[in-house]
Parts: C-alpha cells; sequence; structure tokens
C-alpha cells in the first residue's frame, strides 16, 4: 500500500533478530512457529513454476542441496561433505553425507543427485536457473557417495548455482502437490488459498530444528496480514509490503529489523516488441517515470534507488542511476528521436498483489506526461507466469525479481523479457569462464552499465527487507536473500 514517510524507528539492525538464540525468556522447543507471508506457492515443484513462495517455504526446510546459501550470502556445503576441482576447472568430484536419508525413509545415494540436476536442465523445466547449468556436459556416479561432473567450459559460479539445486529423491512422485526431500522439515499438509505446514522430521541427518514445526499463513494485501500479526495470528512477517503501517509495531511487542534486500521491482519491457524493441523508447520510458518520487512514496526513507540490475551486495555493483535520470523534457526529445513524438498506447500486465497496483498507477500518471497511454492490465500470479514468462506474451509488465546476482540472464536472449545484445551474451560467457573472481567482476561491470544505457529493463528501486517479528521470536533470518526464509532457527519464549 501507498503510505507517507515512514515514522518508525527500526528497532534492530539487520543481524539482530536473526542471531539471537535465547529471546526474553526460556525458548520453547515445542512451539510452533506461525509465519505469515503474501507469497503462496503455485505448486510445490520450483522446476515446475512454484514461484517465489514454494522457495520461501521449502528451500532449506524441506529440501536441501549439496550447498547452501547462508543468510548472508556466503555459499557454504551442505550434502556434500567435501568436493574437488580438477586443475582445467572442467570436472567436479563431490562425495556425499553419511546417514542422510529422505522423507519416506530411502536414503540419499549419488543417482538421486544425478537426478535433481538433471530436473532442473531437462527440456520442460521451468526452473529460472536452467541456463546457468548449460555448460555440464555429463554427469557420472561411480559409486552411491560420489557424483562427478564434467562440464564443457569452466564455469567459475558452478557451486554457487549448485545452492539452488535441490536434491530429490529419484523415485518421487507428484511433486507439485508432494515432496521428498532431506530438510529439517517435511510437509505436513497445504491448504491452498490458506495454510502450509511443516512439521518436524524426526529422521533429520544434522542438528535438529529449535522448534516443533511451522506454519505458512498466507494473505493477499498487506493490511490483513498485519492485523494477523497484531492479533497473534502469526508470529512474524517475512516481508512487511506496507510500510505506513509499521508505526503500529514500533513498541516493545515487537521487533522490527531492516534487513538486506537483492529484490529489484522492475518494469521489464518485451525488448523483441514495438515500440520496445527501440533503446530510445525504453531510455524516454526510464526517464520519464521519477522513480525517487515513488520509492518514497511506497517505503518513505527505505529502499534504494538502483540504476541497473545489480544491488549494492553483488560484487559487480555500480552505481548507474544517473544513467537514465528522471527528466520529463529529456524524455520528450527521446521519443521523438524514436519515432514517437506524439507517445504512444500500451498494456501494462499487473500483479495483483501489493505494491503492483498502486505502482502501476503511478507509472500511468507519470507517462501520461510524455504523451504515453498506459492500459493497465490486472492479472494473478499464475496468469502472470503463463502469459508473461513463459509465453511472452505481452509489452510490458511490472515483477520482482528476487535472486543476487541475476543480471547473467541478460545474456540469454531467450529470458521473457527477450534482450538480445551479443556484446552482453559475449561478457556473460566470458564472465562464467573467468580463472579469477576479478576477471569475472570486471566483465559483469561491464555488462551492468551496458543494460543500463541500452535500458533493457527499467529498474524502479531495490525493497528494502523489513522482517516484523513478535518480540518473543528469535533466530529467523533477516536478509530475504532469494526469497529463502530458513525457519529450522526460530525459537520462541
Amino acid at each position: 500500500m501507498i503510505g507517507g514517510i515512514l515514522t518508525a524507528v527500526l528497532a534492530l539492525a539487520a543481524c539482530g533478530g536473526g542471531n539471537d538464540d535465547g529471546g526474553s525468556g526460556t525458548a520453547d522447543a515445542n512451539a510452533i512457529i506461525q509465519v505469515g507471508s503474501l507469497y503462496e506457492p503455485q505448486n510445490l515443484d520450483n522446476t515446475n513454476g512454484g514461484g517465489q513462495g514454494v522457495t520461501e517455504a521449502f528451500n532449506g526446510n524441506v529440501y536441501e542441496g549439496l550447498f547452501k546459501l547462508t543468510d548472508e550470502g556466503k555459499v557454504e556445503p551442505l550434502l556434500a561433505a567435501d568436493h574437488q576441482v580438477s586443475p582445467d576447472g572442467l570436472t567436479y568430484t563431490f562425495t556425499l553425507r553419511d546417514g542422510v536419508k529422505f522423507h519416506s525413509g530411502k536414503a540419499l545415494t549419488s543417482a538421486d543427485v544425478k537426478y535433481s540436476i538433471e530436473k532442473v536442465t531437462a527440456e520442460n523445466s521451468q526452473s529460472a536457473r536452467k541456463s546457468s547449468f548449460e555448460v555440464i556436459k555429463s554427469i557420472a556416479t561411480p559409486d552411491a557417495k560420489t557424483v562427478v561432473v564434467t562440464l564443457s567450459s569452466k564455469s567459475i559460479s558452478f557451486v554457487y548455482n549448485l545452492s539452488y539445486v535441490w536434491v530429490i529423491n529419484d523415485e518421487a512422485k507428484n511433486l507439485s502437490t508432494t515432496e521428498d526431500g532431506t530438510g529439517p522439515y517435511k510437509l505436513s499438509a497445504w491448504k491452498r488459498g490458506s495454510t502450509l505446514t511443516l512439521t518436524k522430521f524426526d529422521g533429520y541427518w544434522g542438528t535438529a530444528p529449535k522448534n516443533s514445526g511451522v506454519v505458512f499463513h498466507y494473505f493477499t494485501e498487506a493490511t490483513a496480514l498485519n492485523n494477523a500479526l497484531l492479533t497473534n495470528q502469526v508470529d512474524v512477517v517475512t516481508s512487511e509490503q506496507s510500510p505506513d503501517a509499521l508505526e503500529q509495531f514500533d513498541n516493545d511487542d515487537y521487533t522490527i529489523n531492516d534487513g538486506k534486500s537483492t529484490t529489484k521491482l522492475l518494469l521489464a519491457f518485451n525488448d523483441k516488441v514495438a515500440p520496445f524493441n527501440k533503446v530510445g523508447v525504453r531510455k524516454a520510458v526510464s526517464s520519464a517515470i521519477d522513480d525517487a518520487k515513488l520509492l518514497q512514496s511506497i517505503w518513505g526513507e527505505y529502499g534504494t534507488l538502483i540504476g541497473s540490475m545489480v544491488p549494492p551486495t553483488d560484487p559487480w555493483y555500480v552505481d548507474l542511476t544517473k544513467v537514465n535520470p528522471y527528466d520529463v523534457a529529456l524524455a520528450k526529445k527521446e521519443l521523438a528521436a524514436a519515432g514517437y513524438p506524439n507517445g504512444f498506447t500500451f498494456t501494462l500486465d499487473t500483479p495483483n498483489y501489493d505494491p503492483h497496483p498502486t505502482v502501476a498507477t503511478f507509472v500511468k500518471s507519470e507517462l501520461a506526461k510524455v504523451g504515453i497511454t498506459v492500459n493497465i492490465n490486472v492479472i494473478t500470479a499464475d496468469e502472470w507466469y503463463t502469459k508473461v514468462y513463459k509465453n511472452h506474451d505481452f509489452a510490458a509488465t511490472l515483477q520482482e525479481h528476487v535472486n543476487d546476482r541475476d543480471v547473467v540472464w541478460y545474456g540469454d536472449p531467450t529470458f521473457y523479457w527477450g534482450y538480445d545484445n551479443p556484446q552482453v551474451t559475449a561478457w556473460v560467457k566470458q564472465a562464467e569462464q573467468s580463472d579469477t573472481e576479478e576477471q569475472q567482476t570486471a566483465l559483469l561491470k561491464k555488462v551492468n552499465e551496458q543494460i543500463a544505457q541500452d535500458a533493457a529493463s527499467d529498474w524502479l528501486y531495490l525493497y528494502p527487507q523489513i522482517v516484523v517479528a513478535s518480540s518473543k521470536l528469535s533466530g529467523y533470518p533477516v536478509n530475504g536473500l532469494n526469497s529463502q526464509f530458513y525457519a529450522y532457527g526460530i525459537t520462541k519464549s
């Protein structure tokens, strides 16, 4: 929801709520943690359009990978006890942990890892990370504990990318509605439109959760979500979307955490469709929208303006906010030069959950000043996935992109926004084959700068990551990296 300047004072820095173990009083190991979220899964399979919600609920909680991405953004071993890389960087040998079982009771083997990677890379996979694994040449399983992956070319991000691959029982069925992971929780029930319940998995190989289970409660708008926190229906809100309501939580009963976000709100153009196939048009639209005014109207003093896809936490960040500055006169000039002196009309496909409808109205008002007419088409998340992401049937859309290090998707001409610059594609490929992180960083900075010059999208702002919780809660993640929400460390007193 649109709000005025925020009056709430954040109670803790980003590391506060997430790193405390005790809370105020003795932790209850039998507590069920009630989590409030706006992001219900579309289904339970992250390679089949499950969406942000299934990542939030299942990543690290129900499913695990060979590696994990911590809330601080570090890559750590998880199901991989050890790994070795050949001198030429083309062969990775992974040794699996002992004693790992799936929720069905089946022991983890190398065949499951092979199956899980191939599920992501399959022709019908809808995983956003699919293109990251095109370098895989072969996967061998010489014994039950060993996986050998051979690449066609070096991939400096390979281990990082593996943190996104959930290891799944290769015999599992119906994964859109069920699961069979190795994580500390197993799925108990999913009541569509209402709740998703996870219970402790007693056969877990690692450290047991500090609570007895988790219930994710789903809401379609921010006011209802906040009311649920006020009435103790939920203990924590994973991502606050109504900052004008924060003042009601600025007391001893709650903790407001300001974490580090990687979530970008994009006005994404279909760069293959007129008029957005012209760089000048995209630059004009970007300069016609007052991003600073939009950000402040929604988030007050929080959030960050960005001029490209890269958040400040990525190694290849460059401040590019001045490349396409807010300048109505410049926008009109660029429109005329692109052949649209009188503007044009387009349809903006807009997800129906906060803050998209409000942002769409703001964008429509801004673009009207330069003669551009916007027809707003409000659609559900399911409709967005099919119409926009899968079928590329759109002119422009609003959408969040939550992942870190995702600027590389502009090097994939088949991605839904259709951006196709051969130089960018080459830089992305060269960066991935770098010998050092320094080489990778230098090349991806070039990518970052070029997509800004091309106005490949209009990056409206970087979300703040505001997690609000009962003061009785501790041990919860606060950064919201890639939408993951590790629940196993949460305690309630």
